[in-house]
């Protein structure tokens, strides 16, 4: 998930505004480490050898080679990795251009029991307390615009926030069917229960559209000339399955706004496809189309955050047992990533020779990563230095893993006359 605005335009940098970043990293990195729990020495060099490696992060044994890690002994071997398997939904604020950055705001892991679609509303909700709490916003100011990748139910995540300040935005299937707001009457003029849906508006079939609400026909860079479409006021037909399936009374009627996408061309020679968009907001006069489909193309920013956290920062590669484990690693990494974001404007375009030159506003975060370690002389270090003590202890394995119930039962298997018949065999072994 993705918040669209709250991270301000990237420009060249003087050398004044160098000096205010400088001080915003040194408050950023004394606050991160007042915040730390218990070891918070270790677990702040841990951040700083995560940001001065000049490799991507392969396993934790190897961050104490860059001797900025050296408070604890690690006692792993670091050979075996896996991959955990707990799913998050991360919220982040968006660019308002094309950019390799982005501003994580909040972290969530899904438990297995947990419904997404409640957890990632509850998410929600938090971050507009803290949002409102802060200054970033306030009663009177426009609603917050959260874009949504495709995993999300759009439909059920609009009626659990409606009454909330925010307008959702997200992409759903091309095979979808909506229906328009349903006539005052039967159709056959009968007297009786007036119907809950009209007309069916099928994504797949143009012959079931009727004329849009609003048309806006734009140009981009990488996809030539694009067209867009909304019509207002449809919903779909909700049935008590899935996450409806506990839903008390009866079932309601959520509308919203239908965004159509067209564009010339795709990126290599692909077949461009039709694109289809869901917004909250029922409303058509209340749609910039152009706005809605430029930030929805925004939302791919934070795939490359994730990349890089994955095969730069090393997100996946701890091997942690338990959930609170594999939360305070990612907490980590989002403090490591908000100081390469703070950071991007103190350090020049250290690139390989390979590599094409990029100007100050348009350097990503591994080239800032490089020059992190001439930052952090200048930045400083809130963390105490390490006490001269013995050797830690002899790297031994870790204990084995509990089993995982599979939900089959363990009982064994036994035929009748088994055990007779093996106490007979061992018998006639002994006499001979």
């Amino acid at each position: 998930m993705a918040v669209r605005p709250s991270v301000p335009g990237v420009s060249v940098v003087v050398e004044s505004d160098r000096v205010v970043c400088l001080d915003r990293l040194i408050g950023f990195r004394s606050e991160l480490y007042r915040c730390l729990p218990r070891r918070g020495d270790a677990l702040f060099e841990l951040c700083d050898a995560v940001l001065c490696s000049d490799g991507p992060v392969v396993s934790l044994p190897e961050l104490s080679l860059t001797g900025l890690h050296c408070h604890r002994s690690c006692r792993c071997d670091g050979t075996r990795q896996t991959i955990p398997g707990w799913p998050y939904s991360v919220i982040a604020a968006l660019g308002r251009g094309r950019t390799s950055w982005t501003a994580p705001l909040d972290l969530v892991r899904l438990r297995p029991t947990d419904d997404p679609t409640e957890v990632t509303a509850t998410q929600i909700r938090d971050l507009l307390q803290r949002l409102t709490a802060a200054g970033q916003w306030c009663a009177g100011d426009p609603p917050v615009l959260i874009v949504c990748d495709a995993g999300y139910d759009l439909v059920r995540l609009t009626w659990l926030l409606r009454e909330e300040p925010v307008r959702l935005l997200g992409r759903v299937r091309a095979d979808r069917v909506m229906y328009t707001p349903a006539p005052a009457g039967r159709r056959d003029g009968k007297p009786g229960r007036p119907p809950r849906h009209g007309a069916q508006f099928r994504f797949a079939d143009p012959a079931s559209w009727h004329l849009p609400d609003q048309t806006a026909t734009g140009s981009h860079t990488r996809f030539g000339t694009v067209i867009a479409r909304c019509w207002g006021g449809l919903h779909p037909k909700l049935e008590r399955r899935s996450s409806w399936a506990d839903h008390t009374g009866g079932l309601p009627i959520v509308a919203g706004t239908v965004v159509h996408v067209t564009v010339d061309h795709l990126p290599h020679s692909r077949t461009p496809q039709p694109l289809w968009l869901w917004f909250s907001c029922p409303d058509p006069a209340a749609c910039d189309l152009e706005l809605l489909w430029r930030t929805y193309l925004r939302r791919f920013d934070l795939e490359h955050v994730f990349r890089f956290w994955k095969q730069t920062l090393g997100l996946t590669r701890p091997r942690v047992r338990s959930g609170e484990q594999a939360d305070r690693w990612a907490w980590l990494l989002i403090a490591v990533y908000t100081q390469l974001r703070l950071a991007r404007h103190l350090t020049d375009d250290l690139r390989h020779p390979w590599e094409k030159p990029l100007t100050p506003d348009r350097l990503i975060p591994a080239r800032v990563r490089r020059g992190f370690r001439r930052i952090r002389r200048a930045a400083g270090i809130p963390a105490s230095a390490p006490k001269p003590a013995r050797p830690g202890p002899r790297a031994v394995p870790p204990p084995p893993r509990p089993a995982t119930p599979s939900g089959r039962s363990s009982a064994k298997r036994t035929c009748p006359g088994a055990a007779e018949r093996s106490k007979q065999i061992k018998q006639v072994k002994n006499q001979a």
